[in-house]
């Protein structure tokens, strides 16, 4: 079988000691909070796809933006008929991906309590194919198989193609902070074991479940809310590397940190500068990305805008 990156991770092998640049570069949004073309209204969920273009959950506008790299201004691809549940609606979005095999978006439609598929090519509604669901983050593996965090259920589930049922991949045993519970999942990453990282926000930690496990285990944090680099205070995206390294975007600490494998501390690689609109600084960022030369893609939910950090050229 050939080897499929997993979605949002970096394709490259980075190194442990690898560096980004400290200013961002804004790609999308970026000019304050609005449903213009070149305006995002808080932002959360986001894809990069292969040639840099970015597909933006702008969950105000209840749309889902697609940016060209070096543009600025958006297309909205999906929604943007006011709030409604409607099947050229959306109401508060919460994240995108995008399934290449069917060339779709599959979009979690937040507050409609659905999961949507929508053709990415000139599509004009979308049809739901999860219904009852208090959905947030969503990844696929290579087996086109669709995981789905819910934040009511404090559970991520497996859904196979075309099936509306999902079995419990990890969770599922009421909201807590016992190893085989969640409490308010946000965000889900599935690595090419079939490993899923799931950033456990009100239990402030990231846990792994092995294909299988009826318990995780703690990957980042899980000492309490703080800012510490033992700690994380509301996590949101999350992604893994090759090297097993969890990348995490440390919501409320305004800053992305790096876990190495087994390590009981994080580094703090962007970000960390106080909650505020300049290049270092974000205000709430939600989900990350890389693209396929290394470089990190943050959602900034809280100034409107979505980042780019260059890979340092020593790194």
């Amino acid at each position: 079988m050939i080897s499929v990156t997993p979605l949002r991770a970096p394709v490259i092998d980075i190194h442990p000691n690898a560096r980004w640049e400290q200013n961002g570069i804004t790609i999308a949004g970026g000019n304050g909070l609005g449903n213009s073309i070149n305006q995002l209204a808080w932002p959360r969920g986001f894809f990069v796809d292969d040639e840099q273009t970015i597909y933006v959950v702008d969950e105000l506008s209840h749309r889902i933006m697609e940016w060209k790299w070096n543009t600025t201004s958006g297309q909205m691809v999906a929604g943007g008929n006011g709030q409604g549940n409607g099947t050229r609606q959306l109401f508060n979005p919460f994240d995108v991906i995008v399934d290449k095999e069917t060339d779709n978006l599959i979009i979690c439609d937040r507050l409609n309590n659905r999961v949507v598929r929508w053709p990415r090519q000139n599509g004009r509604s979308g049809e739901t194919i999860i219904s009852n669901i208090d959905c947030r983050g969503l990844t696929m593996d290579e087996n086109g198989f669709l995981y789905v965090a819910d934040n009511s259920k404090n559970d991520v589930r497996r859904y196979r193609i075309r099936e509306s049922k999902g079995i419990v991949v990890a969770g599922g045993n009421g909201r807590g902070y016992r190893l085989d519970q969640l409490s308010s999942p946000q965000y889900v990453f599935v690595d090419r074991d079939h490993a899923i990282y799931v950033s456990d926000t009100r239990n402030h930690r990231v846990m792994k479940w092995m294909e299988g496990a009826t318990q995780g285990i703690v990957v980042a944090g899980g000492q309490g809310d703080g800012n510490g680099l033992a700690q994380l205070n509301h996590p949101f995206g999350v992604v893994v590397d090759q090297l097993g390294t969890v990348y995490v975007a440390d919501q409320s600490n305004d800053r992305i940190m790096r876990w190495p494998k087994g390590a009981t501390e994080g580094i703090v690689i962007v970000g960390g500068n106080g909650e505020g609109s300049r290049l270092n600084q974000f205000n709430g960022p939600s989900c990350l990305s890389f693209d396929r030369h290394g470089n990190l893609y943050v959602v900034d939910s809280g100034n409107h805008r979505v980042q780019k950090f260059y890979l340092a050229s020593n790194a």
